[in-house]
């Protein structure tokens, strides 16, 4: 090998090592959601599998990415990103105020969820349900999925 080339391969690997330790470093620091929301309730996947089994007309907003919506989801669930969910969008999927919604996104350190019932209870929205653990949680569990 040539001195060039090899001097190219080590900055290309040099560079690839950066870029692998920054996104561990990313993960690592990556904030978590809370742990509470005021005047909102929290379950664990089996407490939301009993809720909608309950009732399976019970709104299911999950405020991940459409891309990751898509490729997997809880049956039921309807996409509505946080950073773009209007008072309009929600009132279209759940025009009565006080009715019970579950609420998802990736988990505990996804804070998608948080955001979209934050914006829900400011809109007048009472009857809020959180599954903090969210898609991460409902994957480790090999809960059934719908995909589109």
């Amino acid at each position: 090998m040539n001195c060039h080339f090899q001097k190219n391969l080590l900055a290309l690997i040099v560079v690839a090592y950066l870029v692998a330790i920054s996104k561990v470093v990313d993960a690592d620091s990556k904030a978590y959601a809370p742990e509470t929301i005021e005047n909102v309730i929290i379950v664990s996947a089996e407490e939301a599998i009993d809720l909608i089994l309950g009732d399976p007309d019970m709104p299911i907003i999950d405020s991940r990415k459409k891309t990751e919506f898509l490729k997997g989801h809880i049956e039921g669930a309807v996409s509505i990103l946080n950073t773009e969910m209007t008072e309009r969008d929600l009132e279209v999927v759940v025009p009565h105020k006080d009715a019970t919604i579950l609420f998802y996104c990736n988990g505990a350190r996804c804070l998608r969820s948080t955001d979209a019932i934050r914006k829900a209870k400011s809109w007048g929205y009472t009857n809020l349900i959180w599954f903090r653990g969210g898609w991460k949680e409902w994957t480790e569990k090999r809960l059934p999925i719908v995909t589109d």
